[in-house]
């Protein structure tokens, strides 16, 4: 195995696209080290962006934030400018793993992992984020949606990998929230997850929203008919009633060992309806 650890975002595209074999890229390493030790993968070669200045920061901007690829998840959760902006994200963003997993973790990473029970994605997908995208023919901006396919699989071409991702600026009277359900307290993997972004207009009604689900499908699902749901009212009992049906009939999920068509299904409309309160309590609204 071939290991590198490039200082610009060039040197590392230029890396990948010429490996022969499998290539994989090291961010913080969380999932692709449990890999390697599980003898899962035998990568050909490994480029490690940590030491890519770019990728180590969190810039904020008049259009919003750009979070390097390599920013490891302690740090967003210590950004006082990112937490008021978008607690959700943040919120997401630290229940990855362990204190220990916090400090190496990456949103990047957890993005490309390409999990369905990813727990940064859901909220990045509701958030509108996008993943700027660095590769052989020059960069391109994906909606994060866009980038898992499938389990484990993402819609990166070879010699791409991204660089950051990239937050809208936030509106007044704006919003987010992020919850899951996980059988222990911690450190688990979650069984259903729900995040919910949306914006009020001065007399409390929605004006925008968005809404994704995570581990009901194969990869996170941006629901636009929940999202529809609440537009235009003032997060009413009805309004909360469709919301939740809306998650439930979006839902794609399977039987494992961690949960049910039927639980997942249901839990999915639960966690959407508390998330949108809470987002609608932050966004102002009563």
């Amino acid at each position: 195995m071939q290991y590198e650890a490039p200082e610009t975002t060039k040197a590392a595209v230029g890396l990948l696209a010429k490996a022969k074999g499998s290539a994989y890229v090291l961010a913080g390493g969380s999932d692709l080290l449990v890999k390697l030790k599980g003898g899962y993968i035998e990568p050909d070669l490994v480029v490690d962006i940590k030491r890519i200045k770019a990728m180590r920061e969190v810039k904020k901007t008049a259009t919003g934030f750009t979070i390097g690829a390599a920013v490891p998840c302690a740090e967003l959760t210590e950004n006082k400018a990112l937490t008021k902006a978008w607690p959700g994200i943040v919120e997401a963003a630290g229940l990855i793993g362990s204190k220990q997993v916090q400090g190496r973790c990456t949103m990047s990473g957890n993005l490309c992992n390409a999990s369905p029970a990813a727990d940064s994605v859901p909220a990045l997908v509701a958030a509108g984020a996008k993943a700027v995208v660095q590769g052989p023919k020059g960069k391109r901006s994906v909606p994060v949606e866009q980038i898992p396919v499938g389990p484990g699989r993402t819609s990166l071409k070879k010699g791409e990998l991204i660089e950051a991702l990239v937050l809208p600026a936030r509106k007044p009277r704006s919003g987010d929230a992020y919850l899951r359900f996980i059988p222990r307290s911690e450190m688990d993997i979650a069984v259903v997850s729900a995040a919910v972004n949306l914006t009020i207009d001065s007399k409390g009604v929605i004006t925008a929203a968005r809404v994704s689900l995570g581990a009901v499908a194969p990869t996170v699902l941006l629901v636009s008919a929940a999202a529809k749901a609440i537009i235009g009212t003032k997060l009413d009992d009805a309004a909360l009633d469709k919301l939740g049906e809306a998650a439930s009939a979006a839902c794609r999920p399977i039987d494992d060992k961690r949960g049910t068509v039927e639980f997942r299904t249901k839990v999915a409309a639960v966690l959407t309806k508390r998330a949108a309160k809470t987002a609608y309590s932050r966004a102002g609204g009563k």
